[in-house]
């Protein structure tokens, strides 16, 4: 069984209680030892006032530190032995320093030197110069182990941050193991699908039984791949909490209502379309679609007061894609080529679906991005490599 550790509130609720019995015994201890008045009910609230607000100390360091200092005065300056009051002050100050700057520690510091003064001064001590370094002394080591702490606290901090970091890159490559596990999966089903397929058709007249068993292996491998495909989206899907619950993927019948968007944001954009607009491979209008988001994007962070022109052409075989801006108060030589999440993103949607990328500046300044996609399967697969 694993024992749950106490909250910090009731470890410094039951410190300042110890504390406070502790300096009420010494008080009365004071008095046979050393001659001080005998502490009396107006003693032990001041006793009282400067340990018990301790318990509080993680949430008001500052307050607490500046509570138990007036009651230590207020007990000093009533004739009652000084170092019966003293513990409480000394926790406050400690804690400052633990979760404050150092000058703000520092200056806490002072006011619990002048104090321990002040407690000297009206108690006669016999030698102040004494009194005063001690305070400086025991203010100085507070101090210093409070600010030893803080820095403890923050190294502590950075290393959960970094363990965190690493925990997500750890979970970022675990992801990309599974899709590319996901692909060879698909690729092979595929790939005994398509030859079954071939086989079918060829020996569909002539050996129809055999025709029937390559359909039948077609639609075995398919089931299998597509609950492959299944199970690895489903897993995808929990690992990522961003991920959309049954949103659908965005085409380019939507890209108007995208450059409506920028438009709102303070960025004249003109569309223009050429060719007849058909339906194109989902794949294909998703990553059209991205590329026009993350050029857009680009636009809206780094060209100021540009105008941006997204063209679409519709071709035979292939779908092109424009994205300029005139780029007004940008240094074109200062634009990275290549450089950024968004951009590799382009680059490899462009390369998943067989395209070509090019971006860069333009002669006459601002930014273009130039994407050209197959739009059959055959032609996706030959130019796997045509990225550039």
């Amino acid at each position: 069984m694993r024992l749950r550790m106490p909250r910090p509130f009731v470890v410094d609720t039951l410190i300042a209680l110890a504390m406070t019995g502790v300096a009420m015994l010494l008080g009365h201890v004071s008095r046979a030892a050393q001659g001080w008045p005998e502490p009396d009910g107006r003693a032990h609230v001041l006793i009282a006032l400067a340990q018990l607000p301790v318990a509080l100390r993680g949430r008001w360091p500052l307050t607490v530190f500046a509570a138990v200092q007036a009651a230590s005065v207020a007990y000093v300056t009533f004739g009652y032995w000084p170092v019966a009051c003293f513990f409480g002050p000394m926790l406050a100050l400690y804690t400052v320093a633990a979760h404050r700057p150092p000058r703000i520690a520092v200056a806490c510091a002072a006011c619990a030197v002048a104090v321990w003064g002040y407690g000297g001064l009206v108690g006669h001590s016999p030698s102040m110069a004494v009194v005063l370094g001690q305070a400086l002394l025991y203010c100085s080591v507070l101090v210093r182990f409070g600010t030893l702490t803080r820095h403890s606290a923050e190294l502590t901090r950075r290393l959960r941050e970094e363990q965190t970091e690493r925990a997500r890159r750890a979970v970022a490559d675990e992801r990309g193991r599974i899709a590319r596990e996901l692909h060879d999966v698909v690729a092979h089903h595929m790939s005994v699908v398509s030859v079954q397929a071939g086989l079918a058709r060829f020996v569909f007249d002539s050996d129809p039984a055999k025709a029937r068993g390559a359909l039948g292996t077609i639609a075995d491998s398919s089931g299998e791949a597509l609950e492959e495909l299944r199970r690895m989206l489903q897993l995808l899907r929990e690992e990522d909490p961003r991920a959309p619950d049954g949103a659908p993927m965005p085409t380019l019948a939507r890209l108007a209502e995208l450059v409506d968007r920028v438009r709102a944001g303070g960025v004249p954009v003109e569309l223009a379309v050429e060719g007849t607009p058909r339906p194109l491979a989902p794949g294909v209008e998703l990553c059209a679609y991205r590329v026009v988001q993350e050029a857009l994007t680009n636009v809206l962070k780094h060209a100021g007061r540009a105008h941006a022109r997204v063209a679409l052409g519709y071709g035979q075989h292939e779908l092109t894609v424009s994205v300029t801006d005139d780029g007004e108060g940008v240094i074109s030589d200062k634009v990275p080529r290549g450089a950024g999440h968004g951009l590799i993103g382009m680059r490899e949607r462009a390369k998943l679906y067989g395209g070509t990328l090019s971006l860069g500046p333009r002669a006459g300044g601002g930014f273009a991005v130039e994407l050209a996609l197959p739009t059959s399967a055959s032609a996706t697969w030959r130019g796997d490599d045509r990225t550039r």
